[in-house]
């Protein structure tokens, strides 16, 4: 009996041992798992993407080339990383700050505001997100700084389509030195075009010209207020003026018409109603903007302390068409604008 409870033990702690045995297997099936992802690594992380959302306050080429700088730079960089939000608020300001309330309420990681009234409706609507602008002739009249040293100190910097204003002066003397009055004429709700007005007026006054300024609320009194300056001025100068950039074959008709030449501000409203400019180039203007947008978004850099960025460069232009239909001979060292 003894012996036949021994053998008995002994097949039971066999079978205990064959069971153990099989309950290992699937632990060891699954090491080369384990080993694929030893403890402490993580998945690669995907690139960080980025939302950028553009107010431009109206379409005409001045501004359109200025997106389109800031877009192919920040593209350039980034790749499918970036994405944006392109928002064209038809010359309305209150059409601006809707679509910079919208651009906060999406939480975008940076605004793109293309013109002064862009420009102060993203500063309206946040003090958060970095602002960025282009297009924008003087950021302390923009701002409503009146100490303006060149840095916001606030969520907002960008880049100045300001041309040399004296530039532009000695353009009028030089093509036109027998002239005795000269009309400034420009868009009274602009306030950078009166900026560029203010500052203009005396430069034409030592060149021993009268000097009058001309001004339209709005596009509907555009070509009456043309009329007029035509009627009491030998040559008319149009600064920078987003409104007039966006109506220059009314006042093209008017202008030639009466046989009046107009120096412009930029080579949009030069192409479109005058016969010379000292320009920038605003895809130039709007691509150095990408680039500062490309140092805040994954650089880090503060956009409070970011110097405002004006043009390298200034060409003199002239629009061949107009110059002869007027019988203008312009220098040697100007360049014809490129017929669209």
């Amino acid at each position: 009996m003894k012996k036949l409870l021994t053998i008995l033990c002994a097949l039971c702690l066999v079978f205990a041992l064959a069971a153990c045995g099989g309950t290992q297997a699937p632990a060891e099936s699954a090491a080369p798992a384990e080993s694929a992802a030893p403890a402490g690594s993580e998945a690669p992380a995907d690139a960080e993407s980025y939302v950028v959302g553009v107010c431009q306050l109206v379409q005409h080429p001045a501004l359109d080339a200025a997106t389109e700088g800031f877009m192919a730079a920040l593209t350039d960089k980034l790749g499918d990383s970036v994405s944006f939000s392109v928002q064209n608020a038809s010359g309305d300001s209150a059409t601006c700050a809707v679509i910079a309330s919208q651009f906060v309420s999406d939480e975008v990681d940076l605004i793109m505001a293309n013109a002064t009234p862009a420009l102060q409706a993203a500063v309206s609507a946040t003090n958060e997100i970095p602002i960025l602008g282009t297009s924008v002739t003087d950021y302390g009249t923009a701002l409503g700084i009146e100490d303006w040293t060149g840095v916001s100190g606030a969520n907002v910097s960008g880049t100045s389509d300001l041309a040399p204003l004296d530039g532009q002066a000695q353009i009028l003397g030089e093509l036109f030195p027998e002239a005795k009055t000269i009309g400034i004429l420009y868009c009274s709700g602009e306030p950078n075009s009166k900026f560029q007005a203010e500052t203009i007026k005396p430069m034409l006054e030592a060149l021993g010209c009268t000097v009058k300024e001309y001004t339209f609320a709005d596009s509907n009194d555009v070509s009456a207020v043309t009329a007029t300056a035509c009627g009491e001025c030998d040559v008319l100068y149009i600064p920078t003026d987003n409104t007039a950039a966006s109506c220059t074959e009314a006042i093209n008709n008017v202008a030639l018409n009466a046989g009046v030449p107009i120096v412009c501000g930029e080579e949009g409203l030069c192409a479109g109603c005058g016969v010379a400019t000292l320009s920038i180039d605003y895809y130039d203007l709007g691509y150095a903007t990408g680039e500062m947008a490309y140092e805040i978004l994954v650089n880090g850099a503060d956009v409070s302390t970011m110097e405002v960025r004006f043009a390298p460069q200034f060409t003199k232009e002239y629009n061949a068409a107009n110059c002869q239909a007027l019988n203008i001979t312009v220098p040697e060292d100007y360049t014809a604008i490129a017929a669209e």
